[in-house]
């Protein structure tokens, strides 16, 4: 069987800060299981996609970029009878920020959350509506915080302008700053539905934005089991299993808050740890048999 380790071509933007190669790791560790799978670019034009079985969706960091040609791509593997992973219909599902009405609607903590639809326009009501004095703007299809903005009520009339031209191109969201942000976000990882391990993203002084090319830092720290049993319950939602989840949020009042669940590309802090690449082995194996 041979499995192809779907990525993108310029990897190297968004390795800053990283000091270890994931993709490069986990083949490693893959083939080293005798299991025949190779990197392979997902719009690589020179990629015979009829030569695998299985196509594992694990670092296409632009597919935001070029959505429509990624979804797309996705169907045309599809039809050649290769098993995506994750599955297409939930990659398809969380390639729009609006799954998160989804998840809420059944009755699990989601940041608060309302929608404007691409060419129409921002407004002040935002901040009455979820009675803050600073929220967070961003765009439904995104990874990285790309374009996303903090608005409040000093900066309000320039930022205006701003959003409502970034309106033209795309859906955003809009959500209430969490002041817990401040705390780290913690990202909680499954692999087949069990839990593997966690991590802690901070923001450095002054930033919002917990990504390590951001400035963020990365921790560790052991997390609460009531906080993972928290998380579980999104990736139980989900009505197919997934090979890989992250389940990103933050503790609001000793409770965990669903901001992102990330099933398309996120990255998995492995950090080249045998007992967390033998969790993803072991969950792609038996996905895969």
């Amino acid at each position: 069987m041979k499995i192809a380790i779907v990525g993108y071509k310029k990897q190297e933007k968004f390795a800053q800060g990283v000091t270890n190669d994931e993709d490069a790791e986990l083949i490693d560790f893959l083939v080293k299981k005798r299991l025949n799978v190779v990197p392979a670019i997902w719009n690589d034009e020179n990629v015979d996609w009829t030569s695998f079985e299985v196509a594992v969706i694990k670092s296409p960091w632009d597919y935001h970029n070029h959505l429509s040609e990624f979804l797309n791509w996705l169907d045309e593997i599809t039809k050649l009878n290769v098993k995506v992973l994750n599955p297409v219909e939930i990659i398809k599902w969380n390639s729009h920020k609006g799954y998160l009405k989804d998840i809420a609607k059944k009755g699990l903590p989601v940041i608060p959350a309302e929608y404007i639809e691409k060419g129409h326009v921002f407004s002040e009501h935002f901040f009455s509506l979820f009675n803050t004095d600073k929220l967070v703007v961003k765009p439904c299809v995104s990874a990285g915080a790309q374009n996303t903005l903090i608005v409040d009520q000093k900066n309000y009339d320039e930022r205006l302008f701003e959003i409502n031209e970034l309106l033209k191109e795309q859906d955003y969201i809009v959500q209430p700053f969490v002041d817990e942000i401040k705390n780290g976000e913690w990202s909680f990882l499954f692999f087949n539905g069990k839990y593997s391990h966690s991590s802690l993203k901070t923001p450095k002084k002054g930033d919002f934005r917990v990504q390590h090319y951001h400035g963020g830092n990365i921790s560790y720290p052991i997390p609460n089991a009531v906080h993972i049993e928290q998380a579980a319950a999104y990736v139980n939602s989900l009505p197919q299993h997934v090979l890989y989840a992250r389940v990103d949020g933050v503790i609001r009042n000793n409770n965990f808050e669903l901001m992102e669940i990330e099933l398309i590309e996120p990255y998995l802090f492995l950090n080249a740890d045998e007992k967390l690449l033998e969790n993803y082995y072991q969950a792609l194996i038996a996905l895969i048999s």
